[in-house]
Protein backbone atom coordinates (compact mmCIF):
# COMPACT_ATOMS: atom_id res chain seq x y z
CA UNK A 1 0.00 0.00 0.00
CA UNK A 2 1.38 3.53 -0.59
CA UNK A 3 1.75 5.71 1.62
CA UNK A 4 1.17 9.41 1.37
CA UNK A 5 3.29 12.06 1.45
CA UNK A 6 3.02 14.42 4.13
CA UNK A 7 1.84 17.76 2.84
CA UNK A 8 0.69 15.78 -0.37
CA UNK A 9 -2.46 16.87 -1.58
CA UNK A 10 -4.66 14.48 -3.47
CA UNK A 11 -4.77 14.50 -7.01
CA UNK A 12 -7.89 16.00 -7.86
CA UNK A 13 -10.41 18.61 -6.42
CA UNK A 14 -14.16 18.91 -6.69
CA UNK A 15 -15.06 20.61 -9.86
CA UNK A 16 -16.71 23.71 -8.63
CA UNK A 17 -15.16 24.10 -5.58
CA UNK A 18 -13.82 28.07 -6.03
CA UNK A 19 -17.37 28.81 -7.02
CA UNK A 20 -17.81 28.22 -3.46
CA UNK A 21 -16.21 31.05 -2.68
CA UNK A 22 -18.47 34.58 -3.28
CA UNK A 23 -15.52 36.82 -4.33
CA UNK A 24 -14.11 34.52 -6.88
CA UNK A 25 -18.15 33.81 -8.25
CA UNK A 26 -18.09 37.41 -8.65
CA UNK A 27 -14.96 37.43 -10.67
CA UNK A 28 -16.26 34.44 -12.55
CA UNK A 29 -19.85 35.60 -13.26
CA UNK A 30 -18.26 38.54 -14.66
CA UNK A 31 -16.03 37.34 -16.94
CA UNK A 32 -18.55 35.09 -18.73
CA UNK A 33 -20.68 37.56 -19.78
CA UNK A 34 -17.37 39.55 -20.81
CA UNK A 35 -16.03 36.84 -23.10
CA UNK A 36 -19.02 36.00 -24.73
CA UNK A 37 -18.89 39.98 -25.67
CA UNK A 38 -15.16 39.26 -26.75
CA UNK A 39 -16.26 36.30 -28.68
CA UNK A 40 -18.84 38.37 -30.38
CA UNK A 41 -16.25 41.00 -31.15
CA UNK A 42 -13.73 38.91 -32.62
CA UNK A 43 -15.87 37.30 -35.28
CA UNK A 44 -17.31 40.67 -36.39
CA UNK A 45 -14.23 42.21 -36.51
CA UNK A 46 -12.92 39.83 -38.84
CA UNK A 47 -15.79 39.52 -40.94
CA UNK A 48 -15.93 43.56 -40.97
CA UNK A 49 -12.20 43.10 -42.16
CA UNK A 50 -12.49 40.65 -44.43
CA UNK A 51 -15.74 41.15 -46.38
CA UNK A 52 -16.48 44.67 -45.69
CA UNK A 53 -13.48 46.62 -45.74
CA UNK A 54 -11.49 44.36 -47.78
CA UNK A 55 -11.59 41.77 -50.48
CA UNK A 56 -10.91 38.28 -48.33
CA UNK A 57 -7.42 40.29 -47.39
CA UNK A 58 -5.50 37.64 -45.23
CA UNK A 59 -2.61 39.98 -44.99
CA UNK A 60 -4.78 43.03 -43.58
CA UNK A 61 -6.46 40.16 -41.34
CA UNK A 62 -3.22 39.46 -40.22
CA UNK A 63 -2.06 42.87 -39.38
CA UNK A 64 -5.30 43.70 -37.51
CA UNK A 65 -4.27 40.80 -35.27
CA UNK A 66 -0.87 41.50 -35.06
CA UNK A 67 -1.57 45.06 -34.04
CA UNK A 68 -4.04 44.25 -31.24
CA UNK A 69 -1.64 41.65 -29.73
CA UNK A 70 1.82 43.84 -29.75
CA UNK A 71 1.35 45.82 -27.37
CA UNK A 72 1.02 42.44 -25.25
CA UNK A 73 4.79 42.54 -25.81
CA UNK A 74 6.05 46.04 -25.97
CA UNK A 75 4.73 46.58 -22.52
CA UNK A 76 5.20 43.29 -21.28
CA UNK A 77 7.74 44.33 -18.09
CA UNK A 78 5.58 47.36 -17.73
CA UNK A 79 2.43 46.11 -17.08
CA UNK A 80 3.94 43.24 -14.67
CA UNK A 81 5.27 45.90 -12.76
CA UNK A 82 2.05 46.86 -12.41
CA UNK A 83 0.39 44.15 -11.14
CA UNK A 84 2.75 43.64 -8.75
CA UNK A 85 2.70 47.05 -7.27
CA UNK A 86 -0.55 47.82 -7.74
CA UNK A 87 -3.87 46.89 -6.43
CA UNK A 88 -4.90 44.10 -8.86
CA UNK A 89 -8.76 44.49 -8.60
CA UNK A 90 -8.77 48.08 -9.09
CA UNK A 91 -6.37 47.68 -12.06
CA UNK A 92 -8.72 45.62 -13.28
CA UNK A 93 -11.36 48.14 -13.42
CA UNK A 94 -9.46 50.46 -15.20
CA UNK A 95 -7.96 48.53 -18.18
CA UNK A 96 -11.73 46.69 -18.40
CA UNK A 97 -13.29 50.23 -18.65
CA UNK A 98 -10.52 51.52 -21.41
CA UNK A 99 -11.42 48.61 -23.17
CA UNK A 100 -15.26 49.18 -23.06
CA UNK A 101 -14.65 52.83 -24.76
CA UNK A 102 -12.43 51.39 -27.46
CA UNK A 103 -14.94 48.50 -28.11
CA UNK A 104 -17.54 51.31 -28.34
CA UNK A 105 -15.63 53.59 -30.25
CA UNK A 106 -15.48 50.74 -33.23
CA UNK A 107 -19.10 50.25 -32.68
CA UNK A 108 -19.96 53.65 -33.20
CA UNK A 109 -18.01 53.90 -36.25
CA UNK A 110 -19.87 50.85 -37.97
CA UNK A 111 -23.03 51.83 -36.98
CA UNK A 112 -22.78 55.20 -38.78
CA UNK A 113 -20.94 53.89 -41.49
CA UNK A 114 -17.82 55.84 -41.75
CA UNK A 115 -15.09 52.88 -40.14
CA UNK A 116 -12.55 52.36 -42.49
CA UNK A 117 -9.24 49.80 -42.24
CA UNK A 118 -7.44 52.37 -40.60
CA UNK A 119 -9.92 52.65 -37.41
CA UNK A 120 -9.92 49.12 -37.34
CA UNK A 121 -6.05 48.96 -36.95
CA UNK A 122 -5.60 52.19 -34.39
CA UNK A 123 -8.27 50.62 -31.99
CA UNK A 124 -7.37 47.40 -32.13
CA UNK A 125 -3.93 48.98 -31.11
CA UNK A 126 -5.52 50.84 -27.98
CA UNK A 127 -7.79 47.63 -27.12
CA UNK A 128 -4.69 45.68 -26.96
CA UNK A 129 -2.62 48.36 -24.92
CA UNK A 130 -5.65 47.73 -22.26
CA UNK A 131 -5.07 44.13 -22.77
CA UNK A 132 -1.61 44.44 -21.76
CA UNK A 133 -2.38 45.08 -18.68
CA UNK A 134 -5.34 43.71 -17.78
CA UNK A 135 -4.26 40.10 -19.09
CA UNK A 136 -1.11 39.86 -15.80
CA UNK A 137 -3.48 41.46 -13.65
CA UNK A 138 -6.19 38.60 -14.04
CA UNK A 139 -3.82 36.05 -14.06
CA UNK A 140 -2.14 37.34 -10.66
CA UNK A 141 -5.46 38.36 -9.37
CA UNK A 142 -7.10 34.71 -9.45
CA UNK A 143 -4.63 32.99 -6.82
CA UNK A 144 -5.62 36.01 -4.72
CA UNK A 145 -8.83 35.02 -4.35
CA UNK A 146 -9.08 31.30 -3.70
CA UNK A 147 -6.87 29.33 -1.14
CA UNK A 148 -3.50 27.95 -2.75
CA UNK A 149 -4.39 24.63 -3.34
CA UNK A 150 -7.47 26.02 -5.30
CA UNK A 151 -5.07 27.66 -7.63
CA UNK A 152 -5.27 25.35 -10.18
CA UNK A 153 -9.25 24.44 -10.09
CA UNK A 154 -9.21 28.35 -10.59
CA UNK A 155 -7.31 28.45 -13.71
CA UNK A 156 -9.40 25.92 -14.75
CA UNK A 157 -12.49 27.23 -14.00
CA UNK A 158 -11.16 30.51 -15.74
CA UNK A 159 -10.76 28.88 -18.74
CA UNK A 160 -14.01 26.74 -18.58
CA UNK A 161 -16.00 30.37 -18.28
CA UNK A 162 -13.43 31.62 -21.20
CA UNK A 163 -14.86 28.24 -23.73
CA UNK A 164 -18.27 28.57 -22.36
CA UNK A 165 -18.65 31.70 -23.56
CA UNK A 166 -16.86 30.70 -26.85
CA UNK A 167 -19.44 28.54 -27.72
CA UNK A 168 -21.92 30.90 -27.42
CA UNK A 169 -20.54 34.15 -28.49
CA UNK A 170 -19.74 33.13 -32.21
CA UNK A 171 -22.99 31.16 -33.19
CA UNK A 172 -24.85 34.52 -31.58
CA UNK A 173 -22.21 36.64 -33.79
CA UNK A 174 -22.96 34.70 -36.96
CA UNK A 175 -26.73 35.20 -36.19
CA UNK A 176 -26.19 38.62 -35.68
CA UNK A 177 -24.06 39.10 -38.17
CA UNK A 178 -26.36 37.72 -41.21
CA UNK A 179 -29.81 39.17 -39.36
CA UNK A 180 -28.81 42.85 -38.55
CA UNK A 181 -25.09 43.39 -39.38
CA UNK A 182 -21.86 43.96 -37.87
CA UNK A 183 -22.64 46.91 -35.62
CA UNK A 184 -24.92 45.38 -33.10
CA UNK A 185 -22.80 42.09 -32.36
CA UNK A 186 -19.78 44.91 -31.86
CA UNK A 187 -22.42 46.87 -29.30
CA UNK A 188 -22.72 43.88 -26.94
CA UNK A 189 -19.07 43.26 -26.84
CA UNK A 190 -18.60 47.08 -25.65
CA UNK A 191 -21.78 46.70 -22.95
CA UNK A 192 -19.81 43.34 -22.01
CA UNK A 193 -17.49 45.20 -20.01
CA UNK A 194 -19.83 46.63 -17.71
CA UNK A 195 -20.38 43.73 -15.64
CA UNK A 196 -16.48 42.85 -14.56
CA UNK A 197 -16.14 46.36 -13.57
CA UNK A 198 -19.41 45.50 -11.28
CA UNK A 199 -18.08 42.31 -10.58
CA UNK A 200 -14.93 43.71 -9.05
CA UNK A 201 -17.03 46.52 -7.51
CA UNK A 202 -19.02 44.01 -5.30
CA UNK A 203 -16.07 42.00 -4.32
CA UNK A 204 -14.86 41.99 -0.22
CA UNK A 205 -11.47 43.30 0.67
CA UNK A 206 -11.38 41.79 3.35
CA UNK A 207 -11.66 38.04 1.79
CA UNK A 208 -8.63 38.53 -0.55
CA UNK A 209 -5.35 37.27 0.05
CA UNK A 210 -2.91 39.80 -1.69
CA UNK A 211 0.23 39.32 -2.50
CA UNK A 212 2.90 40.97 -0.65
CA UNK A 213 3.75 44.79 -3.09
CA UNK A 214 7.09 45.08 -5.15
CA UNK A 215 9.95 47.36 -3.17
CA UNK A 216 12.72 46.51 -5.22
CA UNK A 217 14.84 48.98 -7.43
CA UNK A 218 14.97 46.26 -10.74
CA UNK A 219 11.44 44.45 -10.41
CA UNK A 220 11.41 44.20 -14.58
CA UNK A 221 14.93 42.87 -13.92
CA UNK A 222 15.05 40.52 -11.11
CA UNK A 223 11.36 38.85 -12.84
CA UNK A 224 13.31 38.13 -15.76
CA UNK A 225 16.37 36.67 -13.98
CA UNK A 226 13.81 34.57 -11.64
CA UNK A 227 12.50 32.93 -15.14
CA UNK A 228 16.11 32.48 -16.19
CA UNK A 229 17.30 30.73 -13.08
CA UNK A 230 13.84 28.32 -13.42
CA UNK A 231 15.08 25.80 -16.37
CA UNK A 232 11.06 24.04 -16.39
CA UNK A 233 9.77 27.56 -16.44
CA UNK A 234 12.00 28.52 -19.59
CA UNK A 235 10.67 24.78 -21.29
CA UNK A 236 6.72 26.03 -20.43
CA UNK A 237 7.24 29.65 -22.23
CA UNK A 238 8.85 28.15 -24.64
CA UNK A 239 6.00 25.68 -25.37
CA UNK A 240 3.44 28.33 -25.23
CA UNK A 241 5.58 30.77 -27.38
CA UNK A 242 5.26 28.19 -30.19
CA UNK A 243 1.64 27.25 -29.52
CA UNK A 244 0.46 30.89 -29.58
CA UNK A 245 2.63 32.10 -31.87
CA UNK A 246 2.46 29.51 -35.13
CA UNK A 247 -0.71 27.21 -33.87
CA UNK A 248 -3.49 29.48 -32.07
CA UNK A 249 -4.25 31.54 -34.89
CA UNK A 250 -7.82 29.66 -35.64
CA UNK A 251 -8.69 33.48 -35.67
CA UNK A 252 -7.08 33.75 -39.33
CA UNK A 253 -7.10 30.40 -39.97
CA UNK A 254 -10.77 29.20 -39.92
CA UNK A 255 -11.87 32.99 -41.07
CA UNK A 256 -9.75 31.89 -44.84
CA UNK A 257 -11.10 28.38 -44.69
CA UNK A 258 -14.29 29.26 -44.03
CA UNK A 259 -14.23 32.06 -47.05
CA UNK A 260 -11.49 30.62 -49.37
CA UNK A 261 -11.57 26.76 -49.19
CA UNK A 262 -15.50 25.96 -47.98
CA UNK A 263 -17.01 28.98 -49.67
CA UNK A 264 -19.19 29.66 -46.43
CA UNK A 265 -21.03 32.90 -44.76
CA UNK A 266 -21.10 34.09 -41.32
CA UNK A 267 -23.31 31.45 -39.70
CA UNK A 268 -20.89 28.50 -40.80
CA UNK A 269 -17.54 30.55 -39.52
CA UNK A 270 -19.28 31.68 -36.40
CA UNK A 271 -20.58 27.91 -36.08
CA UNK A 272 -16.82 26.58 -36.34
CA UNK A 273 -15.56 28.68 -33.49
CA UNK A 274 -18.66 27.27 -31.70
CA UNK A 275 -17.61 23.74 -32.78
CA UNK A 276 -13.89 24.42 -31.57
CA UNK A 277 -15.28 25.52 -28.32
CA UNK A 278 -16.57 22.43 -27.43
CA UNK A 279 -13.23 20.68 -26.75
CA UNK A 280 -11.92 23.50 -25.28
CA UNK A 281 -14.72 23.67 -22.41
CA UNK A 282 -14.00 19.71 -21.90
CA UNK A 283 -10.43 20.83 -21.59
CA UNK A 284 -11.02 23.58 -18.87
CA UNK A 285 -13.35 21.26 -16.74
CA UNK A 286 -10.59 18.58 -16.67
CA UNK A 287 -8.44 21.17 -15.88
CA UNK A 288 -10.29 22.16 -12.37
CA UNK A 289 -10.21 18.69 -11.20
CA UNK A 290 -6.25 18.44 -11.70
CA UNK A 291 -4.28 19.45 -8.72
CA UNK A 292 -0.70 18.07 -10.05
CA UNK A 293 -0.17 20.17 -13.37
CA UNK A 294 2.78 17.85 -15.10
CA UNK A 295 5.01 18.46 -18.34
CA UNK A 296 4.30 15.01 -19.51
CA UNK A 297 0.36 16.24 -19.64
CA UNK A 298 1.31 19.20 -21.81
CA UNK A 299 3.84 17.10 -23.84
CA UNK A 300 1.24 14.52 -24.68
CA UNK A 301 -1.48 17.31 -25.10
CA UNK A 302 1.03 19.05 -27.77
CA UNK A 303 1.23 15.88 -29.77
CA UNK A 304 -2.43 15.47 -30.06
CA UNK A 305 -2.51 18.98 -31.24
CA UNK A 306 -0.47 18.40 -34.24
CA UNK A 307 -1.79 15.11 -35.23
CA UNK A 308 -5.37 17.18 -34.98
CA UNK A 309 -3.86 20.56 -36.81
CA UNK A 310 -2.59 17.71 -39.72
CA UNK A 311 -6.18 16.72 -39.89
CA UNK A 312 -7.62 19.99 -40.26
CA UNK A 313 -4.71 20.73 -42.97
CA UNK A 314 -6.10 17.90 -45.45
CA UNK A 315 -10.34 18.37 -44.35
CA UNK A 316 -12.07 17.87 -47.76
CA UNK A 317 -15.28 19.11 -46.70
CA UNK A 318 -16.12 21.83 -43.69
CA UNK A 319 -18.03 18.84 -41.84
CA UNK A 320 -14.53 16.73 -41.29
CA UNK A 321 -12.87 19.92 -40.45
CA UNK A 322 -15.74 20.99 -37.84
CA UNK A 323 -15.04 17.65 -36.51
CA UNK A 324 -11.42 17.71 -35.94
CA UNK A 325 -11.80 21.07 -34.71
CA UNK A 326 -13.23 19.53 -31.30
CA UNK A 327 -10.46 17.48 -30.39
CA UNK A 328 -7.77 20.33 -31.68
CA UNK A 329 -9.59 22.54 -29.50
CA UNK A 330 -9.25 20.19 -26.27
CA UNK A 331 -5.60 19.52 -26.89
CA UNK A 332 -4.49 22.85 -27.26
CA UNK A 333 -6.25 24.22 -23.58
CA UNK A 334 -5.22 21.36 -22.33
CA UNK A 335 -1.52 22.65 -22.89
CA UNK A 336 -2.49 26.46 -22.46
CA UNK A 337 -4.49 25.28 -18.54
CA UNK A 338 -1.51 23.51 -17.54
CA UNK A 339 0.87 25.26 -18.55
CA UNK A 340 -0.66 28.46 -16.59
CA UNK A 341 -1.16 26.51 -13.54
CA UNK A 342 2.30 24.99 -13.73
CA UNK A 343 3.78 28.71 -13.72
CA UNK A 344 1.60 30.27 -11.38
CA UNK A 345 1.95 27.45 -9.04
CA UNK A 346 6.00 27.71 -9.60
CA UNK A 347 6.05 31.82 -8.91
CA UNK A 348 6.05 33.19 -5.21
CA UNK A 349 3.42 35.18 -4.89
CA UNK A 350 5.50 38.35 -4.94
CA UNK A 351 7.05 37.85 -8.28
CA UNK A 352 3.75 36.43 -10.10
CA UNK A 353 2.16 39.78 -11.84
CA UNK A 354 6.18 39.92 -13.74
CA UNK A 355 6.27 36.06 -14.54
CA UNK A 356 2.65 36.38 -15.65
CA UNK A 357 3.21 39.54 -17.82
CA UNK A 358 6.09 37.63 -19.10
CA UNK A 359 3.71 34.60 -19.51
CA UNK A 360 1.27 36.74 -21.35
CA UNK A 361 4.04 38.28 -23.27
CA UNK A 362 5.33 35.71 -24.48
CA UNK A 363 1.98 33.85 -25.46
CA UNK A 364 0.04 36.40 -26.90
CA UNK A 365 3.13 38.57 -27.76
CA UNK A 366 4.05 35.64 -30.38
CA UNK A 367 1.10 36.57 -32.75
CA UNK A 368 2.37 39.89 -34.30
CA UNK A 369 4.91 37.24 -35.85
CA UNK A 370 2.73 34.38 -36.33
CA UNK A 371 0.08 36.54 -37.49
CA UNK A 372 1.49 38.70 -40.52
CA UNK A 373 3.64 35.12 -41.42
CA UNK A 374 0.32 33.63 -41.44
CA UNK A 375 -1.51 36.32 -43.63
CA UNK A 376 1.22 36.51 -46.30
CA UNK A 377 1.13 32.13 -46.17
CA UNK A 378 -2.42 32.59 -46.80
CA UNK A 379 -1.90 34.95 -49.62
CA UNK A 380 1.22 33.38 -51.20
CA UNK A 381 0.61 29.62 -50.51
CA UNK A 382 -3.39 29.43 -49.73
CA UNK A 383 -5.66 28.94 -46.46
CA UNK A 384 -4.27 25.37 -45.93
CA UNK A 385 -0.36 26.66 -45.43
CA UNK A 386 -1.65 28.20 -42.48
CA UNK A 387 -2.84 25.45 -40.84
CA UNK A 388 0.37 22.72 -41.89
CA UNK A 389 2.88 25.84 -40.02
CA UNK A 390 0.71 24.82 -36.93
CA UNK A 391 1.43 21.16 -36.71
CA UNK A 392 4.74 21.55 -38.05
CA UNK A 393 5.43 23.60 -35.13
CA UNK A 394 3.95 21.64 -32.61
CA UNK A 395 6.20 18.59 -33.76
CA UNK A 396 9.12 20.38 -33.23
CA UNK A 397 8.04 22.21 -30.20
CA UNK A 398 7.62 18.51 -28.62
CA UNK A 399 10.60 16.90 -30.11
CA UNK A 400 12.70 19.81 -28.83
CA UNK A 401 11.73 19.42 -24.96
CA UNK A 402 11.77 15.97 -25.19
CA UNK A 403 15.93 16.59 -26.17
CA UNK A 404 16.01 19.36 -23.33
CA UNK A 405 14.63 16.75 -20.57
CA UNK A 406 16.43 14.32 -21.60
CA UNK A 407 19.74 15.70 -22.17
CA UNK A 408 19.56 17.65 -18.38
CA UNK A 409 20.49 15.44 -15.21
CA UNK A 410 18.31 18.68 -13.68
CA UNK A 411 14.87 17.41 -14.90
CA UNK A 412 12.80 14.68 -12.62
CA UNK A 413 10.44 15.03 -15.82
CA UNK A 414 8.32 16.10 -12.50
CA UNK A 415 6.65 13.74 -10.05
CA UNK A 416 9.02 14.83 -7.26
CA UNK A 417 10.87 18.06 -8.33
CA UNK A 418 14.27 19.00 -6.52
CA UNK A 419 15.02 22.34 -6.58
CA UNK A 420 13.38 25.17 -3.68
CA UNK A 421 10.66 26.70 -5.95
CA UNK A 422 8.68 23.37 -6.65
CA UNK A 423 9.08 22.44 -2.83
CA UNK A 424 7.17 25.60 -2.86
CA UNK A 425 4.10 24.16 -4.81
CA UNK A 426 4.22 21.01 -3.24
CA UNK A 427 4.23 21.58 0.45
CA UNK A 428 3.50 25.89 0.18
CA UNK A 429 5.19 28.66 1.93
CA UNK A 430 6.18 26.04 4.59
CA UNK A 431 8.28 24.13 2.44
CA UNK A 432 10.22 27.06 1.06
CA UNK A 433 11.27 28.48 4.30
CA UNK A 434 12.81 24.99 4.97
CA UNK A 435 14.79 25.10 1.83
Amino acid sequence: MRRRTPGRQADNVALFASLKIRNYRLFFVGGFVSNIGTWMARIAQDWLVLTILTDNSSTALGLTTALQFLPVAALAGLAGVAADRFDKRRLLQVTQASMLVTGLALAVLVLTGVVALWHVYLLSFLAGVGAAFDGPARQAFAPEIVPRRLIPNAVGLNTTSFNAARLIGPAVAGLMIAWWGVGPALVINALSFAPVIWALALQNPAELHPSPRVKVDRPVRDGLAYVRRNPRTMLLLFTVFMLGTFGMNFQITNALMATEVFKVGSEEFGFLGAVMAVGSLAAGLMAAKRSHPRMRTIMAAMTGFGVCVAGLTFAPNIWFYAVCLVPTGFFALTVMTVANASVQLATPPAMRGRVMALYMAIFLGGTPIGSPLLGWVGDALGARWTLAVGFIAAFLTVAAVVICVWRSKDFDWPRRPRDPEFDYIRHGESGQARN
